[in-house]
């Protein structure tokens, strides 16, 4: 963090109205920092002629071409009409051999709200995935559609499902903070040029990778951004997906003698089949039990555990599962597994005790597909690739269940002469374990907003959450102006689960960020039936296709008022 950079003004830019989600919301209290100046739209005079118009520093525009509004939907909504300009930064031969650039595309809506979207992608990146401006979740709406200008792109390198540009060092930095750092910039540029003037407000947000990326950004180029949309944030990806090799070596010696499954990133190819350890039955029987024991502390039996941290202390899988006497049915585990359960979810750890990453909660979607993918698929095959080729100081294969992963551990700080800089220094938000580096952000009016699914298997709540106590500890956050953080029961990796997973925090952003509106409650609706976002084929069958909760600032829960229906917000307040 560079507090001097933190202070500068920036042209920043915007998002849209708040669209009449919130169901609750506080004002800021008096010690807060004064909202920063709302965004000024402008209108887009010409878009084609824009491929021969920008000359940008080290930037080749590709093409500029208009796209009629309706012509591409989010859900039933059609996206405005808008220039999409594509282009390439920094094109360079690599150390490898290899061509390098940070392809992107960014589109202008023709009515734009004055305001910046930079949309973090997911994974390794590695694909321009449309800059629609998603904002998790299914498609309720995106930044394009609430007009915002909005970039996306594959963060210096090609091909979503290879992690060979981690051996390439300047492809790592890129894919770390630097790609971010440097299409900024051109980006405001690009803006600038096409409307005649830059963004006055500036947002930057994704999940997963993506909610890395905007919690990197808000460490390294403070002064670039004035909102910070964080879902399901993998802040600490080296450690996660180590702890994904830790937990494979757990599952092991529960899994079926000789079992295989298909590799979906190797047709002809096979891997031992984890998921017999904690099968999908299993699964739902110790969701059960978690429902059982947590389901009413929020007041309500809906199927949905609100109480999150209250449950953590209430449920004991150990004592509130029924223990197998005979023969694995489904219906109980054995002694062996609790065992095992009860040392995932408290968390990785080496040998020797040294803690490698956060623990998870409990919650009932622990049943989820996406939960069960994660676990006992890519601990396997994604989380192994990117340790050896990304993280690693020199890269070496990982054999994830012989690997050791104390050792490996320390080759995440290690540096050489080729890899100068370490997989936990371009990973990770420089100061992560000091929150107080974010009283200059704070100081400038900036605001984070930060989601996570409660059963995400991947990243976990804890470890969000632990950020945001952290950052209470330390007062740089005092009266939470500064962060809010809303946990999504049931929702697994940045969506689906028993879960109502579509939400938009963004326009509560906004409003937090330029209208001193802090968000308290946010509606957050379920994809049943008939949903133009795609249905969630993991709700209950009993639920309501259109079930809503309020999604509730932590560390307040959405708590049943006593009557209403159980399908409506409405009938739910933050406690």
């Amino acid at each position: 963090m560079h507090p001097t950079s933190l202070h500068r003004t920036l042209q920043g830019l915007g998002v849209l109205s708040a669209l009449g989600v919130l169901v609750a919301c506080s004002t800021l209290p008096s010690t807060a920092v004064a909202p920063l100046k709302a965004a000024t739209g402008a209108s887009l005079a010409q878009c084609e002629a824009l491929a021969s118009k920008l000359q940008l520093p080290h930037t080749r525009i590709e093409s500029a071409a208009s796209v009629a509004a309706g012509a591409i939907k989010q859900g039933d909504k059609a996206v405005p009409a808008h220039c999409l300009v594509k282009g390439r930064m920094h094109e360079r031969k690599g150390s490898d051999g290899r061509d390098y650039a940070m392809g992107f595309e960014m589109r202008l809506p023709v009515a734009w709200n004055g305001r910046f979207y930079y949309q973090g992608n997911g994974g390794l990146d590695g694909a321009v995935v449309p800059a629609l401006g998603a904002l998790g979740g299914g498609p309720l709406t995106g930044a394009l559609m609430q007009g915002f200008a909005v970039i996306s792109s594959d963060a210096g390198h090609s091909g979503p499902q290879t992690t060979v540009f981690g051996l390439e060092p300047q492809a790592r930095l890129d894919y770390g903070y630097q790609a971010v750092e440097k299409l900024t910039p051109m980006a405001k540029q690009l803006i600038a040029g096409a409307y005649g003037k830059g963004p006055d407000r500036s947002y930057i947000g994704g999940c997963s990778n993506g909610g890395r990326h905007a919690m990197v950004a808000a460490a390294r180029v403070g002064d670039q951004y004035d909102g910070y949309l964080v879902g399901a944030p993998g802040y600490r990806l080296p450690y996660a997906a180590l702890a994904q090799i830790w937990g494979a070596q757990q599952w092991a010696p529960l899994a079926t003698p000789g079992a295989t499954v298909k590799n979906p990133l190797n047709p002809n190819g096979t891997l031992p089949d984890l998921a017999s350890a904690f099968t999908t039955k299993e699964r739902q029987t110790v969701a059960k039990a978690i429902a059982d024991k947590c389901d009413a502390l929020d007041g309500a039996k809906d199927d949905m555990v609100q109480a999150t941290q209250t449950c953590q202390a209430t449920f004991n899988v150990k004592t509130d599962v029924a223990t197998c006497t005979g023969e694995r049915n489904g219906a109980c585990l054995t002694t062996a597994q609790k065992e095992v359960v009860a040392r995932v979810f408290g968390g990785a750890h080496t040998a020797d005790g040294q803690r490698i990453y956060a623990s998870f909660p409990y919650d009932t979607g622990v049943a989820g597909a996406n939960w069960g993918t994660w676990k006992f698929v890519d601990s396997l095959i994604r989380d192994p690739l990117a340790i050896g080729t990304i993280f690693s100081v020199p890269p070496a294969p990982v054999k994830p269940l012989e690997e050791n992963v104390t050792q490996r551990l320390a080759m995440f700080s290690a540096t050489n002469d080729t890899y100068r800089e370490s997989g936990w220094s371009l990973m990770t938000p420089p100061g992560e374990a000091n929150p107080a580096n974010m009283a200059a952000l704070r100081a400038r009016g900036a605001k984070v907003v930060m989601y996570h699914g409660v059963s995400d298997a991947i990243f976990s709540a804890d470890d969000t959450r632990q950020w945001v106590e952290r950052l209470n500890r330390a007062n740089a956050n005092p009266g939470s102006d500064f962060a809010r953080y809303f946990p999504v029961p049931g929702m697994n990796h940045c969506s689906m689960g028993p879960a109502a997973d579509q939400f938009d925090l963004l326009g509560p952003l906004v409003q937090w960020v330029e209208q001193g509106v802090a968000p308290q409650a946010v509606v957050a609706s379920v994809r049943g039936a008939g949903n133009a976002g795609g249905v969630n084929t993991e709700l209950p069958a009993d639920w309501s296709a259109q079930r809503t909760r309020p999604l509730c600032a932590y560390p307040t829960v959405a708590t049943y008022k006593g009557s209403g229906s159980l399908e409506d917000a409405s009938s739910f307040s933050c406690k």
